[in-house]
């Protein structure tokens, strides 16, 4: 089978062949037709990431069809087609993840292949209304919104909720989870393009982080918020503990800006914020996120799909920031001939 495979650090993705995967009692093999890209593969890449092993195949999300199994349990999933949970062992404390948790795409031979072995407990039934393209965009992205927004943010309808960095995977469909909702959702964002893309998506208002008093100008023309979700962390989140409500909450999923410089504590005990961490999700998180898409019918924003084979490229282009949704590789062989 033909996969893309990370060789060493710092190093382009290297396109060949390697042995289809087996499976186990415990697992099944997908055929995967689209796969996901994610920051996560880009931070491996550059070496910027824990238990870092060579050679790997990345990639966390994936759909596809299952055609193989490794115990006659699962045969009904034979032929369907599936989209990935790559939130692998948990735990069972649904609070936080456990010392055996792990991601697909490292440790574990990742999606951006043909073929991959993955638990039979972490295939879900593709939601019919989700073409194979926008299937594979879901999962990662999808499940890191909605536990910030939902499981740790506990977003309530009519509530005025700010999230930060639109453009990216998370901060689209945190966004897409919170309008469906019934959240008054406001985002940010470095780019007046991608700002002006979003107004037709149910945001109320978006404002550029990059102009010069724009969380005063923000809390001025609106008020403060109910609800912050952040992945950016840097020199700016002082500024969201100012755009809080006394009594609100804050929700950090990552920091691709960087540690926070100077941490306003005194604020954050006199307006009795929370503040909240969170990491991708349990299978409940999973299950209850897939229910969410299902019901409101929630389309993933894709930015553009690349072949297998030019995935180095696919990873340029995320790395570089370009990209306004998410970024999908197509991994049908007919399409890589």
């Amino acid at each position: 089978m033909k996969a893309l495979i990370l060789e060493a650090n710092e190093q382009p993705l290297v396109f060949k062949d390697v042995a289809v995967p087996t499976v186990s009692t415990e697992t099944v093999l997908v055929n995967i037709h689209t796969a996901g890209l994610n920051h996560r593969d880009v931070w491996i890449q550059k070496g910027q990431y824990a238990g870092l092993k060579y050679p790997i195949i990345l990639g966390s999300d994936g759909a596809g069809t299952v055609v193989e199994v490794g115990n006659q349990k699962n045969k009904d999933l034979v032929n369907q087609t599936v989209i990935i949970n790559p939130s692998l062992e948990w735990g069972d404390n649904e609070g936080f993840q456990g010392k055996n948790y792990t991601i697909l795409g490292l440790p574990q031979d990742g999606t951006f292949t043909e073929y991959v072995a993955v638990p039979s407990k972490n295939v879900y039934l593709k939601p019919q209304h989700l073409d194979i393209d926008q299937a594979a965009a879901l999962p990662l992205a999808g499940l890191t919104a909605y536990r910030a927004l939902v499981t740790r943010g506990k977003v309530q309808p009519n509530e005025k909720v700010l999230i930060t960095g639109i453009g990216g995977g998370v901060a689209l469909f945190a966004m897409q989870f919170a309008v469906a909702l019934g959240a008054k959702v406001y985002v940010t964002s470095g780019s007046d393009e991608k700002l002006e893309r979003v107004k037709k998506m149910g945001v109320v208002q978006g404002v550029n982080y990059k102009k010069e008093g724009w969380a005063k100008d923000l809390q001025k023309e609106v008020g403060n918020f109910d609800l912050i979700i952040d992945g950016a962390g840097g020199q700016d989140f002082t500024k969201l503990i100012d755009l809080a409500i006394s009594g609100g909450r804050i929700v950090s999923y990552g920091a691709t800006r960087g540690a926070i410089p100077e941490f306003a504590l005194t604020k954050i005990f006199w307006k009795q914020l929370t503040i909240s961490g969170s990491t991708m999700g349990s299978d409940k998180d999973f299950a209850e996120m897939l229910q969410l898409v299902n019901k409101h019918k929630i389309i993933p924003i894709l930015d553009k799909v690349f072949l297998l084979a030019y995935g180095e490229r696919a990873m340029q282009r995320m790395e570089q920031g370009e990209q306004f949704g998410k970024i999908v590789l197509d991994c049908r062989p007919l399409l890589m001939k």
